[in-house]
Order: C-alpha cells, then sequence, then structure tokens
C-alpha cells in the first residue's frame, strides 16, 4: 500500500490519544497522506501537535457532526487547508464527549437516548458521507471507510440495542452507497472490530478481549491497519463488505478459552 502520497483524507472521532480514530490517522500519515482529523472537542488539537508534521500534511478541526452545517463547514475547511478529499475514514461514534451513550434495554430507553444513539454513529457517518461524494464523484476516486462493530451486523449485547442498530444500520448503508458508487471508481466498506483495548474501554469488555482465540484484546492499531487497507489504491476490487477485526471472536461457540 504505497500510493498515498498526494492523497487526502479525513479522519473522524480522532480525539482520544488511544483510540481507533487516532491510530488509523497515524498510519495514513506514515503512509504519506494529508490528514484532516475532528472530534467533539478541542482536544484535536492536541491530536494534530502529536503528529508533528506542518499544516501542509495535517490539519484539525472540532464539530458537531450530528449537525449538517458543521459537516459542510468541518468539509469545506478541510479542502481548503489540505486539497479534495479523497478518503473518508466514518470512526465517530460509540463514544461522545458531553454526551451519555445510551445504555439499557430496549423497553427502557427514552425515545431521545434512542435518537441520540442512532445521530452520533449512524446520522454522523451519512451527513460526512453525503458531503464527501460529490467532490469524489466528479473527480471519478473515492475510498469510503466506515467503523462499524460486530455487535448490530453480527452479534448483540443486551442493552446496546440503539448501538447495535446504528453500527447494522450502517453495513446497510454501505452496501448501498457501494452499488451506487462503484461506476464512479469509489469504494465503500466497513470494518467491525470486536474487543479492542481504548481509553473507553471498561474492565468487563477487557475481561472478554482475553476469551477470543487470539487471548487479548484488540489494539486500535490492529484495527487502523484495516482501515488502512480499505483506504488504498490497492483496494479498488473491494466494495460494499466488512472485514471483522476480532480475534476469531464470532466464531467460537464457547466464549472461555481452551
Amino acid at each position: 500500500m504505497t500510493k498515498f502520497a498526494g492523497r487526502t483524507a479525513i479522519v473522524t472521532g480522532a480525539g482520544s490519544a488511544d483510540g481507533i480514530g487516532f491510530a488509523t490517522a497515524r498510519l495514513l500519515l506514515a503512509a504519506g497522506a494529508r490528514v484532516a482529523l475532528t472530534s467533539t472537542t478541542d482536544r484535536v488539537h492536541e491530536r494534530l501537535a502529536e503528529l508533528g508534521v506542518g499544516p501542509d500534511r495535517a490539519f484539525a478541526q472540532p464539530a458537531d457532526l450530528t449537525k449538517s452545517e458543521e459537516v459542510a463547514g468541518f468539509v469545506a475547511a478541510a479542502k481548503t487547508h489540505l486539497g479534495d478529499i479523497d478518503i473518508l475514514v466514518n470512526n465517530a461514534g460509540m463514544t461522545q464527549v458531553g454526551g451519555d451513550v445510551p445504555g439499557g434495554r430496549l423497553a427502557e430507553i427514552s425515545e431521545a437516548g434512542w435518537d441520540y444513539g442512532i445521530e452520533i454513529s449512524l446520522k454522523t457517518a451519512f451527513l460526512m458521507t453525503q458531503a464527501v461524494l460529490p467532490g469524489m464523484m466528479a473527480r471519478r476516486y473515492g475510498r469510503i471507510v466506515q467503523m462499524s462493530s460486530v455487535t448490530g451486523p453480527l452479534v448483540g449485547i443486551a442493552g446496546s440495542s440503539a448501538y447495535a442498530a446504528a453500527k447494522a444500520g450502517m453495513l446497510g448503508m454501505t452496501r448501498a452507497v457501494a452499488i451506487e458508487v462503484g461506476s464512479f471508481g469509489i469504494t465503500v466498506n466497513c470494518v467491525g472490530p470486536g474487543w479492542i483495548q481504548t481509553g473507553s474501554s471498561s474492565k468487563a469488555e477487557i475481561v472478554a478481549g482475553h476469551h477470543t482465540p487470539v487471548g487479548r484484546p484488540g489494539t486500535p492499531e490492529e484495527v487502523g491497519h484495516v482501515a488502512l487497507f480499505l483506504a488504498s489504491e490497492e483496494a479498488s476490487y473491494v466494495t460494499g463488505q466488512m472485514i471483522v477485526v476480532d480475534g476469531g471472536n464470532i466464531i467460537q461457540e464457547y466464549k472461555a478459552r481452551n
């Protein structure tokens, strides 16, 4: 995967120093791409400083990606600083600083909680994808990578219905858009992480990672490398797919190490 030079990538949800978004951004930058970062808070400027490159290689701006006007403003600013957008990694979702992710069983969750859960994962991906597609279609090239999950498309967790619905919806959207834009040289794919150890991981999630066939939780970089492949020119004949990164967890019936 050597053809990232001259390409501009956007990575959303890149505010956490030890999250999947920032790991993916670092890998894209190391591969030669220019990278625009966003998150809901100003801490994204700290991530930009950590990249240690000049303004011709990286850009950061906080934005609430559930609002179309902020999406439009961020995408326009990224283009002004770094050029036309070739790659979009929709990583925003799951957790959001300043907001409570809805939990609890479906019979108990509020309508507002449900809406919030759908908005931070699925609506953000919709708005960002819609914002970059016209330019990609005009240039007849693009790579869109959606950070879905095994939860929703493949498995379920009690108390996570909004999250599961959003992530399953992301895969459904990916497949439809892949058909719509395939003839324009644009691919649209998902990554499906399993138990990945990030700064927001609970103790229970880390324990669950130790019961995968690999015997440990995954790392943000391991997810990022799969996103990097899907964002590459070499992945030109892969579209409408989801690549699972879960240490083999979904292939085993007994969730305990042998």
